[in-house]
C-alpha cells in the first residue's frame, strides 16, 4: 500500500476494486487509496474529512462507502461521511446520536445501516441506531440487552442480525437478536467460550462460525450457531489461539483465517472445512500481522492488507488463492 495502517477497514466496491480507509500510523489517519485486481495497484484517492482508526465502512445499496465512528486519537467520533466510487470524492453525512469506536455496522435487507454497542470515553455503549440512506438521518432503535465492545454482528438468512460476545470490562458468553421489523432484542442461547475481538462467518448453510478471540488468554475454541434451534455446538478447534485475526468465507464455501496475535504476532493461516469439519494448516502468510483486513475478491481470491507487526505498522499486501 501507499501507507502503512493497522485497525483500518477495507471495503469491495461494486466495481471490484478496493477502497481502503483510515487506520493507524503514528498517529490516526484520513488518507484512502483504491486497489484495482486487475492491474495489482495501489492509488491515492481524496481524504476522508476525518482522521479514524477502529470506524467501520459499509457499501450502500448505492455502491456509496458509509464511514462512520471510530477514534481519533482523543475520543469516539460521532461523525459519518460518504464515499462516492464515480466522483472519488467524500461527502459530510449526518452525525450519529453517540460516538462510537469498536461498534459493529450491518446492512439490513431494507438498506438501512445498524449500529451497535462500541465504546465512548470509559462508557460500554448498549445503545444501537439506524442510518436511512435517502434520508441521510439516524433514529435511535432498541438498545441490546448488554452494553459490548469488540463483538461481532452477522445478517442471518431469515434477515435478523446475531450479535455474539464483545467486552464490557469482562469477557461476554452472551448473544442476542435484532429483529428489524420490531427494532428489538432478544436473549438467545449463550456462547460455550466468552470471547471479544474473535471472528463470526456466515456459511452457506446458514449456520453462523465463530472462532477465537480473547478471554484472559488467546483462544483457539471454534463454535457453531444453528438459528433454527438458537443453539451453540463446539466444533474442533483451531490449531493456534488467535485473537485480532480475520476469517474470510471462500467461494468454496471454506473459511480462511489469517494471522492474529497469541503473545506472538502470528503468520499462520488455517482452513475450516464445513463439510468435515476439520481444520487444514496452510502456508503462511510472507507477513505475520494482526488488526490487518482480509477482503474476498471478485475472482475468489482474498487480498490482505497492513496491520501490526513488532512495533511497525505494515504498508504490505498479499494474496492468497486456492489454485
Amino acid at each position: 500500500m501507499i501507507h502503512g495502517r493497522n485497525f483500518h477497514t477495507a471495503s469491495i466496491l461494486i466495481n471490484g476494486k478496493v477502497l481502503v480507509t483510515g487506520g493507524f500510523h503514528h498517529g490516526p489517519l484520513n488518507s484512502a487509496e483504491l486497489y484495482d485486481p486487475s492491474t495489482e495497484s495501489w492509488r491515492t484517492v481524496a481524504s476522508m474529512n476525518y482522521t479514524r482508526y477502529m470506524h467501520t465502512a459499509s457499501i450502500l445499496k448505492t455502491g456509496k462507502v458509509l464511514v462512520i465512528g471510530g477514534n481519533n486519537g482523543s475520543s469516539g467520533l460521532n461523525s459519518a461521511e460518504l464515499y462516492d466510487p464515480l466522483t472519488e470524492t467524500w461527502i459530510t453525512a449526518s452525525d450519529m446520536n453517540n460516538g462510537r469506536i469498536g461498534h459493529t455496522a450491518s446492512i439490513l435487507t431494507n438498506g438501512k445501516v445498524l449500529i451497535t454497542g462500541g465504546k465512548n470515553g470509559n462508557d460500554y455503549l448498549r445503545s444501537a441506531e439506524l442510518y436511512d440512506p435517502s434520508k441521510n438521518i439516524w433514529t435511535t432503535t432498541g438498545s441490546m440487552n448488554n452494553a459490548r465492545v469488540e463483538h461481532t454482528a452477522t445478517i442471518l438468512t431469515n434477515g435478523k442480525v446475531l450479535v455474539t460476545g464483545g467486552n464490557n470490562v469482562r469477557a461476554l458468553t452472551s448473544a442476542e437478536l435484532y429483529d428489524p421489523l420490531t427494532g428489538t432484542w432478544t436473549i438467545t442461547n449463550s456462547m460455550n467460550d466468552a470471547r471479544y475481538s474473535h471472528t463470526a462467518s456466515l456459511l452457506t448453510n446458514g449456520k453462523v462460525f465463530v472462532t477465537g478471540g480473547l478471554n484472559r488468554d488467546a483462544l483457539s475454541s471454534a463454535e457453531l450457531y444453528d438459528p433454527l434451534t438458537e443453539s451453540w455446538t463446539s466444533m474442533a478447534s483451531m490449531n493456534y489461539t488467535r485473537w485480532y485475526s480475520k476469517a474470510s468465507v471462500l467461494t468454496n464455501g471454506k473459511v480462511l483465517i489469517t494471522g492474529g496475535f497469541n503473545n506472538e504476532i502470528l503468520s499462520t493461516v488455517e482452513l475450516y472445512d464445513p463439510s468435515t469439519q476439520d481444520w487444514t494448516i496452510i502456508k503462511n502468510m510472507n507477513d505475520a500481522r494482526y488488526s490487518h483486513t482480509a477482503s474476498v475478491l471478485m475472482n475468489g481470491k482474498v487480498l490482505v492488507t497492513g496491520g501490526w507487526n513488532s512495533g511497525m505498522t505494515l504498508d504490505t499486501a498479499e494474496i492468497f488463492s486456492l489454485f
